[in-house]
């Protein structure tokens, strides 16, 4: 049976195999017939140390965690945790949620009159807190400090045939938002499931499998009817290891418990304003600067360190007196050195004379006398025996000759594309050209920004046809972009006068510090950005490791002093404090200096209004709250020049650039538009890119004409231009067509604007010829940074 019909098994597929089980495979079988080499052996020996070098650094990693867990655990010096309501339909009843997590947590059956307790059965500190339904910035702001995020649903919207279900409109929009600046731990409150066992399974059952889709794949679903419920939700809790989101542990901060004011005596208009609360993140130095929500950076007087009014050894018979004596004894008071206090430093200070030469000195004087007086002597070419009474009436060729000859220069040099600068680079003249129509533009600038700050003059009639004309300007950007008409009564070489020609958008040169605005003299920038981020959070890490005497430690319960707050400000904090905890945070080094900022936005799909580049909005960065006008521009990874958008567009991202205090990324944003007589509405989200006032956004337009006669490669175009005189002017600039021809121009047709043109295809008779136009544009600098009526 053997021989030729012996079994033969089927060969190996290697080509399934990877490479490092195929070497794996080929090492083995050579160091078994003992034709193993060296180098193998040394690979071999390599590929094992690097692993055991992962496993070891994996393990180190996971150990630090599990001993930061354990010491948060086992200190009694950590603050609160922070849980958060929200009601994600008008059927789910938060506040008997509350109430009912309350008497819990303080193990009796009256209701507590502090929204942060210490639970000696659980061993922990909680701060319950209620999200007010529909108010989206209040829900923002909230979401913002919460260590727990605990949605609230109602299990009656299942059997409702006129309710949305379990989320409605308005509770999707707050969950948009939330996803926004980032979630912290979540976990789903199920409240009015039916008492019957199996229905009552069915129903969570039927919950979890419609919110899953919206909710985190870690979240946690709680049924939160009976205490015992309740009870199981907290032990779960108690042990939870909470995450937040990465930007929130940047920076100290505080969430108030307590909010008043002290009037200045020194500085009339001012007062000293006074938070207290538990630090949070980081310990906090009285030299930082500090942030309040929606009023601004200030400086701190001092801080009092007090004495735990929430300790989690509390006795049975602790009163509310007891409380509030605790809450007003001081511990400790830091106060700033002024030596190594952080400056409130917002604006740099312009000089007017630092673009000014200088005074020339007496040889260049005499030089230039000279020079005059050798004009004035210059020899004129006469027949011979001509008078001084016939030299006079006779003409001087050669400045008849001059003066036409600089008026062909003038008519023939035209526009210079950014390539040909290098070589003919004459300020002189570009200021010559330009400075005839500052004026004029400055003019047309300052009746647009009037006829925008004149909103509340205008009629409602006015305002609708304004806002139609917005409408129809959006959709005419999204059909045509960038296309503008040449005008007929005014010459486009004068309409266009700061416009300039590419080459190429991607590769041709523009300097970053050419023609700047004044605004640039106010604001600060950064030789290097990355490096000073890393210098400064550094700085924060050892403002960490540092001792007791010179800052607050972190989980300590303080009172900070704020310092020269305007009284109205003050007393807008205060009012806005009884209805969410205000939120003070440590501003980081160079934060409160004035820059240019740049978000990565998108248009938010539910806000159905155009956004318009220059528009007023409110930014939402971080704990930062703001006024900026944005100017919104393409993001080009492999240009140093980005297109200006005139609209965001829904759909994609654009990048927002705003005159702003500087943050540190990442950050997110929330952009809110602010509505007359309503609640502020969500116009984008995003994040925060870069600071750079260096990057150069040019605004691009599109003259546009039409072939009416064509040959072959050459076309007569008409409608670009109307006179000859522009034509000359932009002869340099390169022309396209919508189908693809690159082309020049050759020369000016007749007197009505009309110019040949070359181009390196057949061009088609329907086809449309261009020319683009760029000019560098800058955000617009904000009226006000904080708005007063928030």
């Amino acid at each position: 049976m053997g021989g030729a019909r012996s079994q033969v098994n089927k060969p190996h597929k290697t080509r399934f195999a990877s490479k490092a089980s195929r070497h794996v495979h080929r090492t083995s079988s050579l160091s078994a017939k003992g034709k193993i080499g060296k180098s193998e052996g040394g690979h071999r020996a390599a590929v094992k140390g690097a692993r055991a070098a992962r496993i070891q650094k994996s393990k180190s990693i996971r150990d630090q965690k599990r001993a930061a867990l354990l010491k948060e655990k086992r200190s009694s010096v950590s603050a609160p945790r922070v849980v958060v309501l929200f009601g994600l339909s008008s059927y789910a009843n938060v506040n008997s949620v509350k109430k009912d997590l309350l008497q819990l947590l303080s193990g009796d059956d009256r209701q507590p009159t502090s929204n942060t307790i210490a639970s000696s059965a659980y061993r922990l500190r909680t701060t319950v807190l209620e999200a007010p339904y529909g108010d989206l910035v209040a829900c923002m702001e909230m979401a913002k400090v919460a260590d727990l995020m605990a949605f609230v649903v109602s299990a009656n919207s299942l059997y409702d045939n006129h309710s949305d279900g379990l989320i409605d409109p308005t509770g999707a929009q707050c969950l948009s938002i939330l996803r926004a600046i980032g979630l912290s731990s979540t976990c789903v409150l199920i409240r009015d499931l039916p008492q019957d066992l199996k229905s009552k399974s069915e129903a969570k059952k039927v919950s979890i499998s419609s919110l899953s889709s919206e909710m985190p794949e870690d979240c946690k679903y709680y049924a939160a009817d009976t205490k015992e419920e309740l009870h199981k939700f907290m032990w779960l809790f108690k042990e939870q290891h909470l995450t937040c989101p990465h930007w929130r542990n940047q920076r100290p901060y505080i969430i108030s418990n307590e909010v008043c004011f002290e009037p200045d005596s020194g500085i009339s208009g001012t007062c000293t304003l006074v938070l207290s609360g538990y630090l949070r993140a980081h310990n906090l130095s009285p030299n930082q600067l500090v942030q309040v929500t929606g009023a601004g950076d200030f400086q701190l007087s001092k801080v009092d360190i007090l004495k735990d009014p929430f300790p989690l050894n509390e006795r049975r018979g602790h009163n509310l007196m007891e409380s509030e004596e605790h809450m007003n004894q001081i511990c400790q008071t830091l106060t700033p050195d002024p030596s190594a206090q952080e400056p409130l430093l917002v604006e740099n200070t312009p000089d007017p004379l630092a673009g000014e030469q200088t005074w020339p000195t007496e040889a260049e004087m005499e030089e230039a006398d000279a020079s005059n007086k050798e004009r004035k002597v210059k020899k004129r070419k006469l027949p011979r025996g001509t008078s001084d009474y016939q030299a006079a009436w006779i003409v001087d060729g050669t400045d008849s000759e001059e003066g036409d000859s600089d008026i062909e220069s003038e008519e023939g040099n035209g526009m210079v594309l950014d390539e040909e600068l290098e070589n003919n680079n004459d300020p002189e003249k570009d200021e010559d050209t330009i400075s005839h129509f500052t004026e004029k533009f400055n003019e047309e600038e300052t009746c647009a920004d009037t006829e925008m700050e004149d909103d509340e003059v205008m009629t409602r009639e006015q305002i609708e046809a304004e806002i139609k004309k917005i409408k129809d300007t959006n959709a005419e950007d999204e059909e045509f972009p960038d296309e503008v008409d040449t005008p007929l009564d005014v010459p486009a070489k004068k309409r266009f006068a700061k416009y300039r020609g590419l080459k190429s958008f991607r590769t041709s040169p523009w300097d970053p510090k050419e023609s700047l605005p004044l605004e640039y003299a106010r604001i600060f920038a950064f030789d290097n950005f990355s490096r000073t981020q890393k210098h400064v959070l550094k700085t924060m890490h050892e403002l960490d490791e540092g001792s007791t005497r010179t800052c607050a430690i972190v989980g300590s319960f303080v009172r900070i002093h704020v310092k020269n707050v305007p009284i109205d400000v003050a007393s807008r904090v205060c009012h806005a404090s009884k209805a969410i905890p205000v939120v003070a945070s440590g501003l980081l080094q160079h934060e409160s200096k004035m820059s240019v900022l740049h978000f990565s936005v998108k248009k938010n799909d539910l806000y159905e209004d155009p956004i318009k580049s220059k528009e007023a909005f409110i930014f939402n960065v971080g704990f930062r709250q703001f006024m900026a006008r944005p100017l919104f521009s393409s993001d080009n990874i492999n240009s140093d020049k980005h297109k200006l958008e005139r609209f965001l567009h829904p759909g994609r991202f654009s990048v927002a650039s705003v005159y702003a205090p500087i943050c540190f990324p990442a950050l997110p944003l929330v952009v809110l538009k602010k509505r007359d007589n309503e609640m502020p509405a969500v116009a984008a989200t995003g994040s925060l890119k870069s600071v750079d006032p260096d990057r150069i956004i040019l605004k691009r337009i599109i003259l546009t004409g039409y072939p009416q006669r064509v040959s072959k490669l050459k076309a007569t175009v008409k409608y670009m231009f109307h006179n000859p005189d522009d034509v000359r002017w932009f002869k340099p600039v390169d022309v396209w067509t919508k189908h693809g021809r690159h082309g020049r121009i050759k020369e000016p047709v007749g007197t009505h604007g009309h110019m040949k043109c070359v181009f390196n295809s057949g061009i088609q008779q329907h086809d449309t010829v261009c020319m683009s136009l760029y000019k560098r544009v800058f955000p617009r600098w904000p009226e006000r940074l904080y708005d007063t009526a928030l």
